[in-house]
């Protein structure tokens, strides 16, 4: 009884952790969106750097009338961390030119109309603060939304009293607020460029999967176009110090399976098998004469792999390994995938009545990344690539940093998305600029206000390549009305290759 209470409960824990670990997957695909990443530091830093300059500035007795403009300009400074209003000098400046036209129009004021009392907001006084504020703050470049409510709030801060300044010393509460206010946009603003600098610019790095992995490439070697889809697993993995090959060869026949196994150990694996080679090595591995047909098949099998290796090494020069196995195609390539320790399938495109072949939805399935290659044009550089992004998320990131792996330093990459109506154009253009900023290379976005199918069979022979997603997140019903954009590109001029995230 004891040990099957604890067997449940070691049950429980396991099912907890890949609930845990899906989540957190899901949790970490979903903070890829840019606009996601920018509210949740909203909702979450900008509340605490507030409550600590708020403590700060208690010092000033004047805490409370720096909220308004600190708080709606720490918003806008997060908010679009890329904007116009996104600079630490306009932020500072912005705040304390404000604060002092402030001041001065409440000096100018209290001069012109002696009888005006101190903290009394005269006209006068109010008209002359935001004129200042404009016309000063446009001449110094420090043009600051946050700055005209500096400016007003300044002129209800001065009550005639003076207040103690950190204790050392005793100020005007007009100068004390200009203190307070520069100070606490100072903080603010050394936060704000800290995050963007250190984070921001290079949240690829800390969030995008796909940049630091997808390096170790499992190639499933079918169909007549397996060699170049070596070549083009090859290009993906090659953009990476640590990438690699893996060729994987699926056989039914579990005899044929073992000699080959027995015949890829028999030789150095960086070194092809040539003719005489095959003679010798049936002979050596032949142990019982009628295997021998097997083991011939096998051998030209391996030898027809290592060709393909050799070719992967001698081109891209990243290390190639050969592996055979025997069983269900698409469970042996899963199972090979996580032997073999690779995060990412380029499998040669293959389709059944104008759908994705069994084979290949299997894969999809799986847990790993994937690509399915369709090569049309027998080439075997992709310089000229075009990515067709529907929506911002981490399969868009990942399509993005494909192609610029497969165009290189010399080659470009076009980013393109659709659009039905010019209302939606700003915010595709927004939307675009946020998936490539973070992308080193030659990038272009382009939105066009036409459906994808149009556009990429009016500018396919531009390109070598279309990268497009798999509509995965698309439910059953919705694939049924409208078929993906890959099943219906049937005659386009270039390759197409299909990305897959992987089910985590």
């Amino acid at each position: 009884m004891r040990d099957r209470v604890r067997a449940r409960l070691v049950a429980l824990g396991r099912r907890l952790r890949r609930v845990e670990r899906r989540e957190l997957a899901e949790f970490g695909r979903w903070v890829e969106t840019t606009d996601n990443l920018i509210h949740l530091t909203v909702l979450l830093l900008v509340p605490l750097l507030i409550a600590f300059v708020t403590e700060l500035t208690t010092l000033t007795e004047l805490s409370f009338l720096l909220f308004p403009p600190l708080a709606s300009g720490t918003y806008t400074l997060f908010s679009d961390p890329r904007g116009k209003y996104a600079s630490p000098r306009r932020f500072v400046g912005g705040l304390a030119v404000g604060a002092l036209c402030g001041w001065g129009a409440q000096l100018v004021t209290m001069a012109v109309l002696p009888s005006v009392d101190p903290g009394t907001v005269h006209p006068l006084g109010a008209g002359l603060s935001i004129l200042f504020t404009g016309g000063i703050t446009w001449a110094l470049d420090v043009e600051e939304p946050a700055a005209f409510s500096t400016a007003l709030l300044v002129l209800v801060a001065d009550t005639g009293q003076p207040v103690p300044l950190f204790g050392l010393l005793t100020v005007s509460q007009s100068a004390a607020y200009v203190f307070g206010v520069t100070v606490s946009g100072t903080i603010v603003a050394a936060v704000f460029a800290l995050w963007r600098d250190r984070f921001y610019e290079e949240r690829a790095r800390y969030l995008y999967g796909s940049v630091q992995g997808d390096d170790h490439v499992l190639v499933p070697m079918r169909g007549e176009t397996a060699g170049t889809t070596a070549l083009f697993g090859a290009a993906l993995a090659a953009a990476h110090e640590a990438g690699k090959v893996v060729l994987l060869d699926v056989v039914d026949d579990e005899r044929l399976a073992a000699a080959e196994h027995a015949l890829a150990a028999a030789h150095d694996e960086d070194s092809a098998v040539d003719g005489a080679e095959l003679a010798e090595l049936v002979e050596e591995t032949a142990d019982d004469p009628g295997d021998e047909a097997a083991r011939l098949a096998a051998a030209e099998s391996v030898a027809d792999l290592e060709r393909h290796a050799e070719a992967v090494r001698r081109r891209f020069d990243v290390p190639c390994e050969v592996v055979v196995a025997s069983g269900d195609p698409a469970q042996v390539t899963i199972d090979t995938t996580r032997t073999a320790n690779c995060d990412l399938v380029v499998t040669p495109y293959e389709s059944e009545a104008g759908s994705l072949s069994p084979f290949v939805r299997s894969v999809f399935r799986g847990p790993t990344d994937a690509v399915a290659f369709r090569s049309t044009t027998a080439v075997d550089r992709w310089r000229r690539v075009l990515v067709t992004v529907a929506r911002p998320g981490d399969s868009a990131h990942a399509m993005i940093d494909f192609g610029t792996r497969l165009a290189g330093d010399t080659g470009g990459v076009s980013v393109c998305t659709c659009i039905d109506s010019e209302a939606e154009r700003r915010r595709a253009e927004t939307q675009l600029a946020n998936l490539v900023e973070t992308v080193d290379g030659t990038i272009e976005t382009r939105v066009a206000r036409t459906d994808i199918q149009s556009f990429i069979d009016a500018n396919a022979r531009s390109y070598d390549l279309v990268i497009l997603g798999s509509s995965g997140d698309r439910s059953a019903a919705s694939r049924f009305i409208s078929p993906p954009t890959f099943e219906r590109l049937q005659d386009v001029e270039c390759d197409v290759a299909v990305v897959d995230r992987g089910d985590l």
